[in-house]
């Protein structure tokens, strides 16, 4: 028996194991070498293309002009015969070609700058760069020559500079394809700067319908350059409009602002002949519109105050408030607005009255209303919502609802708290417009005016309020309120939140005094000062610009007296007294009306005859609590 060491002894495993170390070993040998290869082509590219470009770049500061042109021809043509296949590096030459061409127009451009704004003369160095590099210069100053006729015709460069700039570059033989025919264009060009420049002014204050009109006039009347930059312009201008305006017009028809949208989608109609959603945008407003009038005659104008939105907690028990005599309910409100809708009344806008995009004097406007109709102005004094008033069943503050309309808060007779569009003036003159949308000339709804004295809208938006809110809700048996500044800020939000819904909505806002003083006429105007200037600051800055000025109680002031003065020059251009009759008149810069006080206790004026019917509009509660009490 033969005995064989294991130490030399070699199996049939083993020799598989060693054949296959062998294997891997050529393999890795193999990829070794692959791949010193790989990175020695790859780092050859990688140098290949990043001197390239700056090779292009020294040739040119070194004035060899056909070198840099075959280093980019060189480039050029290996994009052109990229392989589709080889999409990542035909990509880096692409960017190479590009590096280069920004070379070329970073120095042309300079050029072009020093011409123009410091009257550089070209040397004969710059002229043969600019020749000799035709191939990338053509386009650049081509690019330039009709900027600058461009910047000549909307009038921000002055005609001898363009001449300069065309005479420097005159010697530069393959340019004078482009040049001549715009250097005789130039003097048409300087015809149409008016014009052209009218037309950007419009479309810079976002009149784009105007802009446009204006530029197919210009259009119509020029040829070439001036033709060819109004059609671009044209383009540019429809393009940039249509979303904005489409968008403001079909606001307008949700608003009830009919005569508005038909007057845009009719000029949209103009511009966009064939687009079937301005064609029905404009038939959706023109039936609601009809014939309109200029009118002349006296402007009704009737004033409530916050409503009685729970007659229960108005008139719970035998010795109810006796201030609820200032105060209609709801359903004497809405019945008022139901006559006067039969009667042919339509709600306007008394700053339609006026005209007064000058501070310093206004113009008289006539209304217009569709014919038939009579104007009226609604108006809803001192929205403050103060604690006072809470026995009265009145609002305590406006509130938005999940649909963002704006809606009394109230607590009812059994202490729960009620949110209600129709608790309030403003609510139920939104529905009846809804209802009856000829009831308002282009959107308009009223005008509230606001104090500051104890709330604004119901929410304390002023450290200085917080103590007269208090008195009142002490005073009305209701705990006091300890107000941080963080309440403030949030209250000031939920105000501005109101405002910008109910001014969307073609609501109009105007100043009842910050303190509501009973008597301006006998105030001194030092007193009349402080007290607007707290306004200003407290609550006219969470209204914008308010130009109305409603007289507490009707005490107005004569609109030459120093105290008129004042308020007019703090922008108030609208002033509105009180009387049962219709009255205006308009004053040195400034437009005076009276207002008609509706409340239970003036109901039964004779004057109001002509507007609604007494019985018709009583609240049948209180005839019902005249029983009780008897």
């Amino acid at each position: 028996m033969t005995v064989f060491s294991s130490e030399y002894y070699v199996g049939e495993d083993d020799r598989k194991n060693s054949k296959g170390y062998t294997l891997a070993a050529v393999i890795c040998a193999v990829a070794l070498i692959v791949l010193g290869l790989t990175s020695f082509i790859i780092g050859r590219k990688n140098a290949y293309e990043i001197d390239t470009v700056p090779n292009f770049e020294k040739a040119i500061d070194e004035g060899r002009y056909n070198d840099a042109l075959s280093i980019y021809r060189g480039i050029q043509d290996e994009v052109l015969k990229a392989s589709p296949n080889d999409q990542e590096s035909n990509e880096v030459r692409v960017r190479m070609l590009d590096d280069m061409e920004n070379i070329v127009k970073l120095r042309v451009d300079s050029l072009c700058d020093r011409i123009i704004g410091n009257r550089y003369v070209l040397t004969s160095s710059d002229i043969n760069f600019l020749d000799s590099m035709r191939e990338l210069t053509s386009s650049v100053v081509s690019d330039r020559l009709y900027g600058i006729c461009e910047e000549f015709l909307l009038g921000k460069v002055e005609k001898p500079v363009v001449m300069y700039f065309f005479e420097q570059l005159q010697p530069v033989g393959n340019f004078a394809a482009t040049a001549n025919p715009l250097l005789r264009e130039l003097d048409y060009i300087e015809t149409a700067t008016g014009d052209v420049q009218t037309a950007e002014a419009s479309f810079n204050e976002g009149d784009y319908v105007a802009a446009v009109k204006k530029y197919k006039v210009v259009d119509e009347g020029y040829d070439g350059f001036v033709g060819d930059y109004c059609d671009k312009r044209i383009a540019d201008i429809k393009e940039t409009m249509y979303d904005p305006m489409m968008a403001e017009g079909e606001h307008m028809l949700q608003t009830y602002k009919f005569y508005s949208a038909e007057r845009l989608f009719s000029d949209l109609a103009v511009i966009f002949p064939e687009d079937e959603m301005i064609k029905s945008n404009l038939l959706n407003a023109t039936s609601h519109t009809t014939e309109v009038k200029e009118y002349r005659g006296p402007v009704e104008m009737i004033c409530v105050r916050s409503l009685i939105a729970d007659t229960d907690v108005a008139f719970a028990g035998r010795y109810h408030s006796s201030n609820l005599g200032l105060y209609l309910t709801t359903y004497e409100f809405e019945k008022i607005l139901e006559s006067l809708y039969e009667k042919g009344y339509v709600l306007v806008d008394p700053e339609d009255m006026i005209e007064g995009s000058d501070p310093t004097f206004i113009l008289e406007r006539n209304l217009k209303v569709p014919t038939g109709k009579k104007p009226l102005v609604v108006v809803i004094e001192n929205l403050q919502y103060s604690a006072s008033a809470y026995n009265c069943g009145t609002c305590r503050r406006l509130v938005l609802n999940d649909e963002n309309q704006v809606c009394g808060e109230y607590v009812n007779a059994d202490g729960e708290t009620v949110v209600s569009r129709t608790a309030e003036a403003i609510g139920i003159l939104d529905a009846f417009v809804e209802k009856n949308p000829d009831f308002t000339y282009d959107g308009a709804k009223g005008v509230i005016s606001v104090s500051g004295y104890e709330a604004c809208f119901g929410y304390v938006v002023a450290a200085g309020e917080i103590e007269a809110r208090n008195m009142a809700l002490s005073a009305a048996n209701l705990p006091q309120i300890d107000v941080t500044n963080d309440d403030i800020d949030y209250s000031r939000e939920k105000v501005t939140e109101i405002v910008n819904v109910l001014a969307d909505n073609g609501w109009k806002f105007a100043s009842c005094t910050y303190s509501y003083i009973e008597d301006c006429r006998n105030t001194e105007k030092a007193v009349l000062k402080e007290d607007t200037e707290k306004w200003l600051d407290q609550i006219g800055s969470l209204f914008g610009d308010v130009h109305m000025l409603v007289y507490p109680n009707g005490n107005y002031i004569f609109g030459t007296d120093d105290r008129a003065v004042y308020y007019k020059n703090q922008g108030f251009r609208i002033f509105i007294g009180s009387a049962p009759k219709p009255y205006h008149i308009y004053g040195d810069n400034y437009l005076y009306l009276d207002r008609s006080m509706m409340s239970y206790n003036t109901l039964n004026r004779k004057s109001y005859e002509e507007l609604f019917d007494y019985t018709k509009v009583v609240d049948p509660v209180r005839e019902q609590e005249k029983e009780k009490e008897t």
